[in-house]
């Protein structure tokens, strides 16, 4: 996926990488921790769906969402009846969430049970959601939330009217306090196992695409653009 940083001048000013806080450093392999722009930005355009955890009622609450990036921002849009995009713009000073994603890059098979284990590549990013007003911010959000999935589909679809605007709430959530987590390799066997009758090594999970599916009712004319050809 394209960085959009250029896109959004209000963004939180742009540094090498993000500094690390007590909520964003591991208490287990602090080594696969990183902090770097380009590496958090890069798992976080890869990734369709995003987890927003918060409290409600006292509880906590994980929900599957879409989202975008724009800069050092990410925006998650819902329907205004939702209770947490209701509570982001009622509480004060905004609604305290975590949002994650991971990347499942392979299954990691060792000789013992307990050290089975996953490549994968993480996010997390803690801090204050907040709902967006402003309408020319709205509208580049529920932009970029479309190119997120395809990029460049924004602009070969018809834009949200009046109506739709209204039914829509927006939630911004800045990248200050986010870390990222990668394992990658083969199995970490104990020594006294090596020599076990069992396979071990990693099976890669790779992501991919089959040919898309036209709708019932498209226009026979309209071909399949070139940006989803790309994919």
């Amino acid at each position: 996926m394209p960085d959009t940083a250029s896109q959004q001048p209000t963004a939180p000013e742009a540094a090498a990488g993000y500094e690390p806080t007590e909520r964003t450093v591991p208490t287990r392999s602090r080594e696969r921790a990183a902090y770097d722009r380009e590496v958090v930005h890069s798992i976080l355009d890869e990734a369709y769906v995003c987890h927003l955890g918060f409290v409600r009622d006292g509880a906590p609450v994980v929900l599957p969402t879409l989202f975008g990036r724009v800069g050092d921002r990410l925006y998650v849009h819902g329907s205004t009846g939702s209770r947490p995009l209701r509570e982001a713009g009622r509480t004060d000073p905004g609604l305290p969430v975590c949002l994650t994603v991971t990347h499942v890059d392979g299954l990691v098979l060792a000789r013992s049970a307990f050290h089975h284990s996953i490549n994968y590549r993480s996010v997390v990013v803690h801090g204050i959601a907040h709902t967006v007003t402003d309408p020319q911010e709205r509208r580049a959000a529920l932009d970029a939330i479309v190119d997120h999935v395809v990029p460049g589909r924004s602009a070969d679809s018809r834009p949200a009217d009046e109506k739709e605007l209204a039914a829509t709430a927006v939630v911004r959530l800045d990248l200050r306090e986010v870390s990222a987590k990668i394992r990658t390799g083969g199995p970490d066997d104990d020594p006294r196992d090596l020599a076990l009758p069992h396979w071990a090594g990693v099976v890669p999970l790779a992501r991919g695409y089959v040919a898309p599916l036209p709708a019932d009712n498209l226009d026979p004319a309209i071909g399949v653009p070139d940006y989803i050809t790309e994919l």
